[in-house]
């Protein structure tokens, strides 16, 4: 495998997906820290060199770079038990996935943003009009979780996929954004499967 870099924002969970699956694997990351709140994925050499999206995180493969987490992470797990050999087991992992993607980290991890790093006497008018919105939302897709959960040990039965680092990184932290996690039971017990699995790293 090429040397690999990411270039990252270690207190973002998309960041530290990549990462756990990394630790997982075996496969050792060189890390590179930008600051977002300073707009340090925002400057010439960032959009130039890096991602002219101007996020991060990118994993660097050599001379390449690939954005976006779950982009990131099938690429370290290529090949590997992380990604399920059954056919229908892999597309229900991409399944939990994209919902991940789409369902629950802009809600979960925006209200984590907003709340704990922006703080609400920050936020402008029309965040502060979401918030209700994106709580709600938020709750409902740990309330899907949680009934998915209460009926097998892991995303994808009995075993740690790629669907579980992905939930896992926002999930974790979601009390961060004003989530109760004590409302979710199943979920609380999965997140403590998976933090107690050989390999497992906390975000840092």
């Amino acid at each position: 495998m090429s040397s690999l870099i990411l270039h990252e924002y270690a207190a973002s969970a998309n960041c530290y997906k990549i990462r756990l699956t990394a630790a997982h694997l075996g496969i050792a990351l060189e890390r590179r820290e930008y600051d977002i709140m300073k707009g340090e994925t925002r400057t010439e050499a960032f959009l130039s060199g890096v991602n002219a999206n101007g996020r991060i995180p990118v994993l660097q493969v050599g001379d390449d770079y690939l954005p976006e987490s779950g982009a990131a992470c099938l690429y370290l797990a290529d090949g590997s038990p992380l990604i399920p050999h059954d056919r229908y087991d892999r597309a229900d992992m991409f399944r939990w996935m994209f919902w991940e993607q789409y369902n629950h980290e802009p809600n979960v991890a925006t209200l984590r943003f907003w709340r704990f790093f922006i703080g609400e006497a920050g936020l402008n008018d029309l965040q502060r009009a979401q918030l209700p919105i994106k709580q709600a939302a938020g709750d409902a897709a740990l309330t899907l979780m949680d009934e998915h959960l209460a009926q097998t040990p892991f995303f994808i039965g009995d075993r740690l996929t790629l669907a579980d680092i992905v939930l896992y990184a926002y999930t974790h932290v979601a009390e961060d954004g004003g989530f109760d996690l004590g409302r979710y039971p199943a979920v609380t017990a999965w997140l403590g499967r998976v933090a107690a699995l050989p390999g497992h790293i906390a975000m840092a």
